[in-house]
């Protein structure tokens, strides 16, 4: 019998001012279908890590990944430890994702990068 796979921990990046974007996203959703779309998308995240992978998840390239739903977007992060963090989310309006949030999610992936490579400096 093999060994149950420990679930990931997920966790919301904060901006400076205690925002959390995808926070803001799901709690901004009307439609019941997309509220259950991203909560099932964030179960299999949690239980699956990274090896959840297309059509639920994509790599966006230099550790960007997506979750991808049929109405919602949702971007993260991988993180030592078995953690993934929440980055930002979208309604899904197009299959391209706006060079402005694209933008948007690497600066939030190179703040948390740099606090990470803070912790770890000897």
């Amino acid at each position: 019998m093999a060994a149950e796979q420990q679930e990931w921990t997920v966790d919301e990046y904060e901006t400076p001012s205690g925002e959390a974007p995808v926070m803001t996203l799901l709690n901004s959703l009307t439609d019941r279908r997309a509220v259950k779309e991203a909560a099932a998308l964030l179960l299999q995240l949690r239980a699956r890590g990274n090896t959840l992978r297309e059509p639920r998840s994509k790599a966006l390239g230099e550790g960007l990944y997506e979750l991808r739903g049929q109405q919602v977007r949702i971007f993260y992060m991988f993180r030592p430890g078995r953690r993934i963090t929440l980055l930002d989310g979208t309604v899904k309006k197009q299959d391209r994702i706006p060079a402005d949030l694209m933008a948007r999610l690497r600066r939030f992936q190179q703040e948390i990068e740099a606090l990470d490579a803070r912790r770890h400096a000897p």
